[in-house]
């Protein structure tokens, strides 16, 4: 009996729909978890104040974004800032809430700095033509003890493909070249080993390496 003609692709088209199912799928499925657990923690407050069959789900989701609202538009006002720092410097205090809130705010305080911190830079390897995709994380050291950094050093943080990790490295800044591309799609270029910007063009084939 002749093979149908399209029997050797099944496995490739198989492959292709589950590459695509996934991505889709994980993503739904942490959206809705996260979604769900603001509701829940926010909710749960609604619901000592208001009979069950009045409560709907979601209002926990409004509460939210009503509360962040708030508090931005608080931050405004001088007395709030003060109260909300000392506070801040009571977190600080505890030894394990200081070290998880650190971490926290310095790693969402890089994303919305508007200086030099996480400046998207290629760094080349010395003696070689290689290069990595770094952020620039901090461009002077004065504020840290004697033999971290200089003033001709920029700090670098060259993450690691498919995994959270990577190393924050003192370069000559000679070494590290400035590349127009925005954090998010640098980050997703060096955390997907260069897979994103390749996917777009998957239907395209690829060009032949000369």
């Amino acid at each position: 009996m002749k093979p149908l003609p399209f029997k050797p692709h099944l496995g490739r088209i198989f492959l292709t729909g589950l590459l695509t199912v996934i991505p889709a799928v994980a993503t739904i499925y942490l959206m809705v978890w996260l979604i769900g657990a603001v509701d829940r923690m926010f909710g749960k407050p609604l619901r000592w104040l208001m009979p069950d069959e009045t409560y709907l789900a979601g209002m926990g989701i409004v509460v939210a974004i009503a509360i962040v609202f708030g508090v931005g538009v608080l931050m405004h006002a001088v007395l709030f800032r003060q109260i909300f720092r000392k506070a801040e410097e009571a977190m600080l205090a505890l030894p394990l809430v200081r070290s998880v809130y650190s971490a926290l705010k310095d790693l969402i305080g890089l994303f919305r700095n508007d200086g030099p911190a996480m400046q998207v830079v290629s760094v080349t390897f010395p003696g070689t033509s290689w290069k990595l995709l770094g952020f620039v994380t901090r461009a002077e050291f004065t504020d840290l003890p004697q033999g971290i950094g200089t003033a001709s050093e920029v700090a670098v943080y060259l993450p690691m493909s498919y995994q959270v990790g990577g190393y924050t490295v003192l370069l000559p800044r000679r070494l590290v070249e400035p590349v127009d591309m925005s954090v998010e799609e640098a980050l997703r270029f060096a955390v997907t080993a260069g897979m994103s910007q390749a996917t777009a063009r998957a239907d395209d084939g690829l060009a032949p390496l000369g």
